[in-house]
């Protein structure tokens, strides 16, 4: 762990520390803590975030009949990681975690363990250089892509900053994928927040306070182009199929994040 930067905050140990974690540093609480104060409710969209990723899974993993994962942007180890919701479900499912923070695979390796009939593996790597990523042998060694693929990216696309950034590297991802594929995917979004929130949130990114690039409902739907979108399409992730009557307290504006699956 020689290799980690205390001092420089990173978004896998802030949404750790969101999350209610431990595995954050004084830099990543700092981090947090400053874009709460802009945007208070950015731990409700973390939580809510991570409850999709886990709806999206079994959804996958049940009704899509999917046995294999490509989860990149994987953060650290916490409750229902993408291979326990799979492997709950089939024993034999396999996962590849990718992420690019040597702290979160040195976690990943210890923590994150694998049904005996199934099989993860963890890369290091940047979701900035996706042909690495699908050029990797332990890769190739873990998923067949003769075979359809669940590529999980949540939480992580809005790191990529730029209109119109993140689809190049979304249709190289998929394009190495097989038919039968799905694209799981959120991305922060400013179109529900109050003008005034929005206005803040625009100073931090300019001053470079955050490294969160939000996407509109157009920008981070047009990733899932040539795909067909699962019901109910593109929404605040906290309606991507809630596992009961949403909480009517709990507004878009709250979350902020979209989510959205679709299939190759």
């Amino acid at each position: 762990m020689d290799r980690i930067d205390t001092s420089v905050a990173h978004p896998a140990r802030r949404y750790n520390y969101w999350l209610g974690g431990k595995d954050n540093f004084a830099a990543d609480r700092a981090s947090a803590d400053a874009i709460a104060a802009a945007w208070p409710s950015a731990p409700i969209a973390a939580r809510e975030n991570r409850h999709f990723l886990g709806r999206a899974v079994r959804f996958l993993a049940g009704e899509a009949g999917i046995r294999q994962f490509l989860d990149i942007g994987t953060g650290l180890p916490t409750a229902g990681n993408t291979h326990e919701v799979a492997q709950a479900i089939d024993p034999s499912a396999r996962v590849v975690y990718v992420d690019n923070d040597p702290m979160v695979m040195v976690h990943a390796r210890a923590l994150l363990t694998s049904a005996p009939e199934g099989r993860t593996a963890y890369l290091e790597a940047d979701l900035r250089d996706p042909g690495r990523i699908l050029a990797h042998p332990d890769l190739r060694a873990t998923l067949d892509f003769t075979q359809p693929i669940g590529l999980m990216l949540v939480a992580v696309l809005h790191f990529i900053h730029g209109e119109g950034a993140g689809a190049p590297i979304v249709r190289e991802l998929l394009a190495a994928l097989p038919e039968g594929s799905y694209l799981v995917a959120s991305n922060a979004t400013k179109d529900f927040l109050p003008p005034q929130i929005a206005q803040v949130y625009d100073r931090m990114l300019a001053a470079g306070q955050t490294d969160i690039w939000p996407r509109t409902e157009a920008e981070f739907g047009a990733l899932f182009d040539g795909l067909t979108l699962v019901d109910p399409g593109v929404v605040a992730v906290h309606e991507w199929r809630p596992d009961t009557a949403p909480d009517p307290a709990l507004t878009p504006a709250d979350v902020s994040v979209y989510g959205a699956v679709g299939r190759l």
